[in-house]
């Protein structure tokens, strides 16, 4: 099964899109994330992805409220990502209507800690995110605002061996600027962790790229920007659900 899942960037409760996670670029979409959100709904949709851009930011999550909304005004699977760190932001997210939790910053400081959200959570609630720039292939956090030493495969390993069973990769150089996804990345990724569902996010523009994720043996792909700049339309990306 090959799943296309719409995402929401948040910055003060506003939907909003960014080139290669550069704040500078901000660019206000939306004052009613919601409403965006029913859109996906309404073609058959399943799953969003909500990024709290300000918890990403700050460490804690800031926007339970759009996650609360989108969650009780639509059936959506909302996964949640922004800041999630401790037991209690888990909790929390859950709480206001999360069905899973993605991960990143967190998972990079605390592995230890990660591990155990695996396991006292399960791995069906809580994913991980690698986002990297491929020409050196270490772990970027923070909003991608902090690189760190770590080697995205060895990261990706480590939580592998621990039980991870959802992984969201982006290649931090495509977000947002619409030049097709790393295939080399994802295909890469796919013959390494064979039993991991891997999500491609970064640089999607087309019906023709999920094609080619999908032929690659990826799981999922993540889009936004082509979507909010019209590349994607609503009618299409119906018509492709309905193929598969």
């Amino acid at each position: 099964m090959f799943e296309v899942i719409p995402s929401i960037w948040l910055i003060n409760g506003k939907c909003v899109r960014l080139k290669r996670g550069d704040f500078a670029t901000e660019e206000a979409i939306s004052n009613n994330p919601l409403e965006i959100a029913q859109g996906f709904e309404s073609i058959g949709i399943k799953r969003l992805h909500l990024v709290d851009l300000d918890g990403a930011r700050r460490g804690e999550p800031k926007n339970y409220h759009i996650l609360e909304a989108i969650a009780g005004y639509t059936n959506l699977h909302v996964d949640f990502t922004g800041g999630v760190t401790t037991d209690g932001d888990v909790i929390k997210s859950f709480e206001f209507g999360a069905k899973t939790v993605t991960i990143s910053s967190a998972a990079a400081n605390y592995p230890e800690r990660f591990s155990q959200f695996i396991l006292s959570y399960g791995r069906e609630k809580i994913n991980l995110a690698a986002d990297t720039n491929p020409a050196d292939r270490k772990i970027k956090i923070r909003g991608w605002l902090k690189k760190t030493e770590i080697d995205l495969y060895d990261h990706i390993e480590f939580f592998y061996d621990r039980g991870l069973k959802y992984l969201k990769c982006s290649d931090v150089t495509r977000d947002g600027v619409m030049v097709g996804p790393n295939f080399e990345l994802y295909a890469d990724l796919v013959k390494k962790f064979p039993n991991l569902n891997i999500a491609a996010s970064g640089g999607v523009r087309s019906i023709e790229d999920f094609k080619e994720l999908k032929k690659l043996g990826v799981n999922a792909a993540v889009f936004g920007r082509a979507y909010y700049e019209g590349m994607l339309k609503l009618e299409d990306l119906a018509d492709f659900i309905s193929e598969k």
